[in-house]
């Protein structure tokens, strides 16, 4: 018989009328690493939240069976009291504290009714050596990079004396190297004996680590896999998230490309706090009407700041060089004249900076195209609300309606919502910066298919992307950068993954 640490059965959630959960089942065995697939919006996270006390009995029906015993989690504390930890997608930690602090923060050691320093730093190193961040525990969290920040809510949870422990999307910000480090050290949890829930779209990541996968659909359970036994492959796993075969993860395309349109040429960029460090430097490229273009590189090669510095000097300091659009010098001081200029720019941070969470749909859709819906300074609400539910349709934007609040979206939701935004804007040349990070593999196809109808369309468009098959399976013509230069140029006909990765870590001219 099989040894069930965790039993959820028949969870259903509602919000607003809307089940986000229906009669939902899981079974985690002993000891195992147990991925959740599903699309944006399937429920995944929204089962986690219910397992970790984010949302407290009560708010859902059904039963929790933990270690046989059922559960009624009033709060976080209740269920870290059990050992059931969960690491969300946004990392909940506080920059300007140390590391140490952050590990023991709610936690804290304390000798007298007063926190034990020393103590906090002795504990947390133990802690960190089993998670291998190799930093002192005085350093704070804003001078780390993400990867590592990831390595110290690990710490964190170990600190609490982890049973369960859940992964929400645990390498979404990561970079290759991190990821293949994280998943590493979960696997050496599993050899130790701890149980881990792991929710991620990388699909080759849960077919590296996961012993049994779960799949959640429109909030139901469609089954549960063994790898092994079952002989589970990425395709059927995408078939049991989408309910239909997705042969081909890229859609059918033939771009039309015609002249050169944008250009960009001795292009140079300081960091902004520290005026003499080169961050972009003399960068050139092009892209033409019609055309997609990529842009590669590994985590801080400057392609977002690249970016940000053309989109109205949104980065940088002592900026200097030229941006010709259809052969013409334009000048691009702020966002405004950006906008002005035909110029859009799609953030890779679509929570924090790419929209407002807490306004709805339609006022996120309009929000870079105030002058396009407005009469005398004054909005046209019918040309808003005409405007945004056009996009909602087109976009297959899945809401109740435009007036929903953008932040009780699901990721792929929110990040076609980014799209409209700027599609409503009508720009000539759109920058596109991690376009599909966080998202399943059913909403990136939808927002591929988006993107090269915009290419159809005369567009100039520039991905940035970390995900070389990305790269590889949209764009026509690929860049690549390291350190803040423009390492090579190929043609799609030319690339692979190998010859790529050769130039995001070679030098100028090597």
């Amino acid at each position: 018989m099989a040894d069930y640490i965790l039993e959820m059965e028949n969870i259903t959630k509602d919000f607003s009328g809307v089940k986000a959960l229906n009669n939902v089942n899981l079974k985690v065995k002993r000891g195992e690493i147990h991925a959740l697939c599903g699309e944006n919006g399937a429920g995944k996270s929204t089962l986690m939240k219910v397992l970790s006390g984010v949302y407290p009995n009560g708010n859902y029906s059904g039963r929790i069976l933990f270690n046989g015993e059922e559960c009624h989690f009033k709060d976080i504390k209740d269920s870290e009291a059990k050992g059931i930890v969960i690491i969300h997608q946004e990392l909940a930690l506080i920059p300007y504290l140390s590391i140490a602090e952050n590990i023991f923060l709610g936690n804290e050691i304390s000798k007298y009714g007063v926190v034990d320093f020393d103590m906090t730093m002795k504990k947390a190193q133990g802690l960190m050596e089993v998670v291998g961040l190799n930093e002192n525990p005085a350093t704070m969290i804003m001078d780390i990079g993400v990867g590592k920040q990831q390595l110290v809510e690990i710490a964190k949870a170990i600190s609490k004396e982890v049973k369960i422990l859940i992964l929400d999307e645990p390498t979404a910000a990561l970079n290759e190297d991190d990821s293949e480090n994280l998943l590493e050290l979960l696997l050496e949890f599993k050899r130790q004996g701890m149980t881990c829930i792991i929710i991620s779209h990388k699909l080759n990541e849960i077919m590296k680590v996961a012993d049994q996968i779960t799949i959640l659909r429109d909030g139901k359970t469609i089954n549960t896999l063994d790898k092994e036994a079952d002989k589970v492959t990425e395709n059927g796993i995408i078939k049991g998230m989408v309910g239909r075969d997705l042969d081909n993860r890229y859609p059918d395309y033939t771009p039309d490309i015609k002249e050169k349109y944008f250009e960009v040429s001795n292009w140079n960029v300081y960091h902004p706090e520290d005026p003499d460090r080169k961050v972009i430097n003399n960068a050139n490229f092009y892209i033409r009407k019609g055309e997609i273009v990529g842009i590669a590189g590994l985590m801080g090669a400057g392609r977002t700041e690249l970016a940000m510095s053309i989109f109205g000097k949104s980065y940088g300091n002592k900026i200097s060089g030229s941006v010709k659009k259809d052969g013409k010098e334009i000048k691009i001081n702020n966002v405004s004249q950006a906008i002005e200029s035909g110029l859009a720019y799609v953030t890779e941070d679509r929570k924090g900076n790419g929209l407002v969470l807490i306004q709805d749909i339609n006022q996120n859709i309009s929000m870079a195209s105030l002058d396009r819906i407005s009469k005398s300074t004054i909005i046209d609400e019918n040309k808003e609300i005409e405007n945004s539910e056009y996009y909602k349709k087109k976009m297959r934007i899945k809401s109740n309606s435009i007036f929903q609040t953008v932040g009780s979206l699901s990721g792929g939701n929110q990040q076609k919502v980014v799209l409209a935004k700027w599609m409503l804007s009508q720009p000539d040349v759109l920058f596109l910066d991690e376009p599909t990070r966080g998202i399943d593999v059913g909403a990136k196809y939808e927002i591929y298919a988006i993107i090269q109808e915009m290419a159809k369309a005369g567009k100039a468009i520039c991905i940035i992307s970390s995900e070389l098959p990305e790269i590889l399976g949209m764009c026509d013509r690929i860049y690549t950068m390291n350190e803040g230069s423009i390492t090579s140029e190929m043609l799609k006909q030319d690339a692979t993954q190998e010859k790529l990765m050769e130039h995001m870590t070679s030098k100028v001219g090597a």
